[in-house]
């Protein structure tokens, strides 16, 4: 069974994008030298997990300079970090995209879009209404404390290989290699798809 939403959910926060901006970053996708590739990692588990996720996909692609290419199954997993039992399961899914803006305007409205969704930043491994993480940004490498690129723990976590494999299974990771061959390394042990479940690419 296919999960539904409310019609029209989206961040309240974001504006509509003008159709010419639409028009240039379609145009802007034609071209070989200007969107780069990102991939987004998506995860909820408080307050309503699915129409979180889905909020969070409709802000992004709400926002000037980005447009969604795949948006992959949804996952539930067990928390990362904390006692069994403690905190309620995730749900968890990877985006792909196309965007126009640098790594850093990426993270800005990363941040805000978790902000819209109410995160609250108290605790490490604490739960979250959504955590919103750049995975990879085109083949960039860096150590820079705000944005490490690729994400550092993203190489060790099945719930964001398995998500990115099912929608670029030739995916590679910046300095870890095929996406499909971390996957053999990783424990799935608590990530469980969700095939019940499903996250609409925004038309």
């Amino acid at each position: 069974m296919t999960a539904s939403f409310t019609e029209g959910h989206s961040d309240p926060t974001v504006q509509p994008v003008p159709a010419s901006v639409v028009q240039q970053v379609d145009a802007a996708d034609t071209t070989l030298h200007n969107p780069k590739q990102a991939v987004i990692s998506l995860g909820s588990n408080l307050g309503n997990r699915l129409e979180t996720l889905q909020g969070a996909v409709d802000a992004l692609e709400d926002t000037p300079g980005v447009r969604i290419k795949f948006v992959s199954p949804v996952y539930e997993t067990e928390p990362w970090g904390v006692e069994p039992g403690s905190q309620p399961s995730y749900f968890n899914a990877v985006i792909v995209l196309k965007t126009t803006l640098p790594p850093s305007s990426l993270l800005e409205r990363a941040h805000a879009v978790e902000e819209a969704f109410h995160r609250v930043r108290e605790e490490r491994w604490g739960a979250r209404t959504l955590d919103v993480d750049i995975v990879a940004y085109a083949d960039v490498v860096s150590d820079d404390p705000h944005l490490t690129l690729p994400h550092p723990r993203a190489h060790e976590r099945a719930f964001v290989l398995a998500p990115w494999h099912d929608v670029d299974p030739a995916a590679q990771l910046p300095g870890h290699g095929p996406v499909a061959a971390l996957l053999d390394t990783v424990t799935r042990d608590g990530v469980a798809s969700r095939k019940d479940l499903e996250l609409r690419l925004p038309e």
